[in-house]
């Protein structure tokens, strides 16, 4: 439904305490985003950033390009004190993403997800 997204990512834009987006480009052109949201952890005080809508473009996989932004949000995660770690999920089925995920320092979480979807 893309009327649904287009105010779900202009929600975002206009909104910086629902997240934000992160682009990645070459030669002017966009390659590759992902969006940022945010859940807040009372067992850590502090806020677990969520990296979701990852995208990069079929010519630009396995080029580096989701490494040099989850490297980024990485980097500016851990370097403050309100952020306690990174937190996404990913389908059952992506092995390839799955494996991405652990060369760049992620580990299966014990936890699973459930959900109540009221949208789709």
């Amino acid at each position: 439904d893309e009327p649904l997204l287009r105010r779900g990512v202009t929600s975002v834009l206009d909104s910086d305490d629902k997240g934000f987006y992160l682009v990645a480009e070459a030669d002017g052109e966009v390659v590759g985003s992902l969006l940022i949201t945010y859940e807040w952890s009372d067992w850590r005080n502090a806020t677990f950033w969520w990296i979701q809508s990852v995208f990069v473009s079929a010519d630009w996989r396995r080029k580096g390009v989701y490494r040099a932004m989850h490297d980024w949000v990485h980097d500016i995660a851990d370097s403050r004190d309100d952020i306690c770690g990174i937190r996404l999920y990913v389908d059952r089925t992506n092995h390839i993403a799955q494996q991405t995920y652990k060369s760049l320092g992620m580990a299966h979480s014990h936890y699973d997800l459930y959900e109540i979807d009221f949208v789709l």
